[in-house]
């Protein structure tokens, strides 16, 4: 009967212990409590979008004329100033048309202008000699604005319609397109990038706030750049709503194109040398924030004012005072491992290895 006894107490005990060191199977096991001391540094709260780049101008050139194109002066790369001409339609006719304009108006002004029939002749022929002159010149297509030449789909020998004529046609012998787009003209200098914002964010953004922008062709090579548009209307796909934003870059790198894709990270506030915590340690409820902070081994909740919310962290304005250790969220291990493998690795699972450390926290940014 002792002996019965004693086999039992034993048993237990054995069973204890393998508890108390191993734990049970599929446990979660808390971690020692995180924390993280309020400390002086920069806060920055930033608004993400992601957006593609754009040029700041570009222009499709048009005759404002039919004829024939006699000459193409550019072609695709070339780099062309205002005004400059880009290709050109055969005058003859249009020249031929101010000199029938001309001779009119000379002809009416011998008449003279005594009565009012004769004036409003004199007129028509005026306006007459004005639009054939204006034909004339569309003869000659001009660059729009300074850009590079990125599209040329006339030649020499084609023959094109006015700008206010849509029509086109295509023959075995002669190729008939309208004006439109005869070359297009793109600044690649000056390079937008044109992003969409959440509806929730875009009360935050004004012009001239400072931006990060990475192109994802490019992400050695991150850009500064600045708003300089917040559009007032917004779009919606898929009952989502956002709001188009246009940001200038500065000194964009070698190489960027238009449509080439990036995101965006947009400083809307920001503060210098203040009071921070990990934004994972402040809770906020109807409006009211607050931390826990550890004092001689207990936790103790505090209310804080809070300034710039960070995605990292976030000043604190009043109620914690610098060096204070703050309680981070609470991380739990599993400890699902069998008495094989836990001799083999030498140490127990959610001891080793993990990140404890109180810097690299992320949280809501607001």
């Amino acid at each position: 009967m002792i002996n019965g006894l004693l086999v039992v107490v034993l048993l237990g005990a054995g069973v204890a212990g393998y508890l108390v060191f191993f734990g049970s199977s599929g446990s979660a096991q808390p971690t020692a409590a995180r924390t993280a001391a309020a400390a002086n540094r920069d806060v920055s709260e930033v608004v993400t979008a992601s957006g593609t780049v754009q040029s700041s101008f570009s222009a499709a050139a048009s005759f404002g004329a039919s004829g024939t194109v006699i000459e193409v002066n550019v072609k695709v790369g070339d780099v062309v100033t205002k005004g400059q001409q880009l290709a050109k339609l055969d005058p003859t006719q249009a020249q031929l048309q101010v000199d029938i304009a001309q001779g009119n108006l000379n002809a009416a002004l011998d008449k003279g202008t005594g009565t009012t029939a004769l004036l409003t002749a004199y007129r028509q022929a005026q306006l007459a000699l004005q639009q054939a002159k204006d034909t004339l010149a569309s003869t000659v297509l001009t660059a729009p604005g300074d850009g590079t030449i990125t599209s040329v789909t006339g030649a020499v020998g084609q023959k094109v319609g006015s700008s206010n004529n849509s029509s086109s046609t295509t023959s075995t012998t002669t190729t008939t397109t309208t004006a439109s787009g005869f070359v297009v003209v793109t600044d690649l200098k000056n390079l937008v990038l044109h992003a969409n914002v959440s509806e929730s964010d875009v009360s935050l953004l004004k012009a001239d706030q400072a931006a990060t922008v990475t192109v994802n062709a490019m992400q050695a090579q991150p850009v500064q750049a600045k708003v300089t548009q917040v559009d007032l209307t917004p779009t919606t796909a898929n009952n989502v709503v956002q709001y188009g934003v246009t940001l200038t870059l500065t000194e964009p790198p070698a190489g960027l194109r238009p449509g080439q894709s990036a995101s965006v990270e947009i400083t809307v506030a920001g503060a210098t040398g203040v009071l921070a915590v990990p934004a994972a340690a402040v809770q906020t409820v109807n409006g009211a924030s607050s931390v826990a902070v550890l004092e001689n081994g207990a936790e103790t909740r505090k209310t804080v004012e809070v300034g710039v919310r960070g995605d990292q962290y976030v000043e604190i304005k009043s109620g914690l005072s610098a060096g204070e250790e703050v309680v981070l969220p609470q991380v739990t291990t599993s400890t699902n491992q069998n008495r094989t493998g836990q001799q083999q690795g030498g140490q127990f699972p959610g001891t080793g290895g993990g990140n404890r450390s109180g810097g690299g926290f992320t949280g809501t940014g607001r």
